[in-house]
């Protein structure tokens, strides 16, 4: 039996072809990936949960889930003892997701105090976010999945307990 050169080499081009297309698309999705952050804010009065992109390509926000003592929910008012009204804050739905562009950042809790009159409020916050856990799951523009989660219990560091 005698191989045919000239097949031998096309064969074996076509197989460098097939995993040189196989090694530019996993370089494409490392290239727009997106690399979300659990970002906490307690200064001056400014308490803030954000999730930061710090990646190169957006990231689909396709669900919130805030733990506290055992229970679930996807709403954090759910698992703070406080007025809806008094905070600033997001809910992600199936009808209601986000997109966080690169360098962006998705405001899941916010509340601005005067610090000077308003120590008791600030105190209630912390005490309230630092029994909460936050999961995010979302995925990349190529239907990657991507799931990040962090525990609040850092706003108790101030407290006399904590």
């Amino acid at each position: 039996m005698v191989l045919d050169f000239p097949l031998v080499i096309s064969f074996l081009a076509l197989l460098a072809t097939f995993d040189q297309a196989r090694q530019q698309r996993v370089h494409n999705q490392k290239s727009v990936k997106p690399l979300p952050q659990i970002d906490l804010m307690d200064r001056d009065g400014l308490l803030f949960v954000h999730v930061q992109n710090n990646g190169v390509g957006p990231m689909t926000v396709d669900k919130l889930t805030f733990s506290k003592n055992g229970g679930k929910s996807h709403r954090i008012q759910d698992c703070l003892d406080i007025a809806p009204e008094r905070y600033h804050h997001v809910e992600v739905t199936d009808t209601n997701k986000k997109v966080i562009i690169p360098g962006g950042f998705l405001l899941v809790f916010s509340e601005q105090l005067d610090p000077s009159d308003n120590q008791e409020m600030i105190a209630l916050f912390r005490q309230q976010l630092s029994a909460v856990h936050l999961q995010v799951e979302g995925r990349d523009i190529y239907d990657n999945k991507i799931s990040i989660e962090k525990s609040l219990a850092w706003f108790a560091r101030h407290s006399k307990n904590g």
